[in-house]
């Protein structure tokens, strides 16, 4: 492409749970039926916080644990110590992040010990073993007054965690991987996050939770008011039908198809692969209409004409679908049973995925380009 431009599960709790009725998240479904008018939304701006809405001194008398050192947990503990919070990171012995965080300059201990010794407890690690820690490690050493803290909402949406009522339950989920959570910080800004508050038992739930957010930077960039419902609920529908499933597919399709036709497989890559960035990125700094504008007037062209023969009215059926999953429960009741049962068919699609043709032909040519930081997954 050339851019220029002349001119029920065991795991489920009971309650916690919103069928898929139109109910699945009450206080949304309220918001919509107010925005909605003759068959259109008028969306009112999201509530955003900032510097001046946040105070950090409310965590100067709070013990914070973050449990887990992987990507958001790195950067929350160490964003947390250079803003002055007295910050330990949880983590079973023999962890091989254990050492990594010492390194770091943080106190490491076990993660009974750390939830045991903080006020303020914030999970980040992966979905389909937080029930288990928390169950074992977490909730014998929670006290009255304490907060439970998550940068994902889905644990708490679908029943997997159900904490006690005298805790608050809240979360800080800033909108980037945890590399750049840590450095845009130490360039002196922040990156955006979503903040939410499940259970209120102090009153200052999310005066605190603001403040672990002006922590961590995002209130520098600004920090989205939203529910646990909300924001589980879009990042798995995201995830699924557009970022991971909806362009994987669609980048398979288009190379399959062009191979298929007789076109060289290293020039399928390009087109439906490679550049794709360059369109995303443009994308990212203004929107579709950015992109449109910066592409030549055939690409444009090619937008409006074909766009829609590719996402049909069948596609947007199917996304409806995959929604409604979604808010039933029906994809997390799926998806744990999977994973607690071993992965077998995660692990082999996953291996398939990486033996396809467009993947062998991507690892050749990125050899090639030293611009890349070109990177291989075995």
């Amino acid at each position: 492409m050339r851019v220029w431009k002349s001119g029920l599960s065991p795991y489920i709790h009971p309650g916690r749970l919103y069928p898929y009725s139109g109910q699945c998240n009450p206080s949304y479904q309220q918001n919509v039926q107010t925005r909605q008018q003759n068959g259109r939304f008028n969306v009112p701006m999201a509530k955003i916080y900032y510097e001046n809405q946040a105070d950090l001194s409310r965590l100067a008398n709070k013990k914070v644990a973050i449990i887990g050192y992987g990507s958001q947990g790195h950067a929350h503990a160490l964003n947390l110590q250079d803003s002055g919070v007295d910050v330990r990171v949880g983590l079973y012995e023999g962890s091989k992040s254990w050492p990594k965080a010492e390194a770091d300059g943080l106190r490491v201990m076990t993660t009974a010990q750390a939830a045991a010794e903080a006020d303020m407890i914030m999970m980040v690690l992966p979905d389909p073993i937080q029930a288990k820690v928390y169950e074992q490690e977490i909730a014998p050493n929670l006290k009255e007054g304490d907060t439970l803290m998550f940068a994902h909402g889905f644990n708490i949406r679908y029943g997997f965690i159900v904490p006690p009522a005298n805790v608050d339950v809240t979360m800080v989920a800033p909108k980037a991987p945890g590399h750049r959570v840590r450095e845009v910080f130490k360039e002196g800004s922040g990156v955006p996050a979503l903040v939410a508050v499940h259970q209120d038992a102090s009153g200052e739930a999310l005066a605190n939770a603001l403040a672990y957010a002006k922590g961590i930077g995002s209130t520098r960039a600004g920090v989205l008011e939203t529910t646990f419902a909300e924001e589980t609920e879009t990042d798995l529908f995201g995830e699924q039908t557009v970022l991971c499933g909806g362009v994987s597919e669609l980048i398979k399709a288009g190379f399959e198809t062009l191979v298929e036709a007789g076109y060289q497989p290293e020039i399928a890559y390009f087109e439906c692969l490679h550049e794709l960035k360059l369109i995303v990125d443009l994308m990212y700094q203004g929107g579709l209409s950015y992109m449109r504008y910066s592409v030549s007037d055939t690409a444009e062209w090619g937008d409006y004409k074909s766009g829609p023969r590719v996402i049909t009215d069948e596609v947007r059926k199917a996304m409806k679908q995959i929604l409604a999953e979604i808010q039933s429960g029906a994809f997390a009741e799926e998806w744990m049973d999977e994973y607690h049962s071993g992965g077998k068919t995660f692990y082999a699609r996953r291996k398939q995925e990486q033996n396809q043709q467009i993947e062998q032909v991507g690892k050749e040519l990125r050899k090639m380009m030293t611009f890349l930081d070109a990177k291989e997954v075995e």
